[in-house]
């Protein structure tokens, strides 16, 4: 699925662990709860993507857009976010590291 148009579709609680997203469209689009475990989403674009509550444990985010995103309650330990746009994003309850934020490209978000 890699470089996938997948703009506003509904994909919440899907199970897409280990999944290879890459560069794909997820602009909008619900994944909240879904299983992204190990998932490929380098330079995806989830802008204003509903990722609340979604399972992102070691997933690559390297260069991915995630501004606006809703991350609330997202589980993003071990995540790569390096060079990562997350201006807007809402991250309250997220499980992340601080050290994970200082990769990222955090300009305005919301903890």
């Amino acid at each position: 699925m890699s470089e996938a148009n997948l703009a506003e579709v509904n994909l919440a609680g899907a199970d897409l662990s280990g999944a290879d997203l890459s560069g794909a469209d997820l602009n909008n689009a619900n994944l909240s709860k879904a299983r992204l475990a190990w998932a490929d989403l380098s330079g995806a674009n989830l802008a204003a993507a509903d990722l609340s509550d979604a399972d992102l444990r070691e997933a690559n985010l390297c260069e991915a857009n995630l501004g606006n995103a809703g991350l609330a309650g997202a589980d993003l330990r071990g995540a790569d976010l390096r060079e990562a746009l997350l201006e807007w994003a809402t991250l309250e309850g997220a499980l992340i590291t601080p050290v994970q934020l200082s990769q990222a490209n955090v300009g305005r978000e919301s903890l």
